[in-house]
């Protein structure tokens, strides 16, 4: 019997005789670790919504209030007729991802007072791809200042 190998007995069992190494296996050349589908990543959302003419000071305040109410959004910039939302949001998919952000402003428009105003965009990326836009320069700018400004 070689070093490193085992002989199996008629019953199946390792009939390794004492002091002998067992044989180690490893992982093919090439070969990587992947991470399992199923586990949440970090979506990078960006939500326009526009609607009727609403006073200035009433937007900001529910956009204020949206923001304490959910600390992850990281910046909004609004005007008397649209506003858009940037937050990074943790799914497991695109799907998800898109599915929260579109529930989003009609869920809290009550509770924040959020102008009846309608969705009209919504961009989803994954954060490699938001990371891959911000180094070649084309991308959005980083969320900073991040809170409540105006266009």
């Amino acid at each position: 019997m070689r070093p490193g190998t085992a002989s199996r007995s008629a019953g199946g069992t390792s009939s390794r005789a004492a002091g002998e190494e067992r044989a180690l296996t490893s992982v093919a050349a090439g070969d990587r670790y992947e991470e399992p589908k199923d586990l949440p990543r970090l979506w990078h959302v960006t939500l326009s919504v526009s609607g009727k003419e609403a006073p200035l000071k009433e937007v900001r305040r529910a956009l204020e209030q949206l923001a304490h109410d959910h600390p992850f959004l990281l910046t909004s910039r609004y005007a008397n007729d649209h506003a858009e939302i940037r937050y990074w949001e943790e799914a497991r998919d695109l799907h998800d991802a898109a599915a929260v952000a579109l529930r989003l402003w009609g869920e809290h428009r009550q509770s924040a007072g959020l102008p009846p105003w309608e969705i009209v965009g919504l961009e989803v990326i994954d954060r490699e791809t938001y990371h891959q836009r911000i180094a070649e320069g084309y991308g959005p700018l980083p969320a900073t200042p991040v809170g409540v400004h105006p266009f």
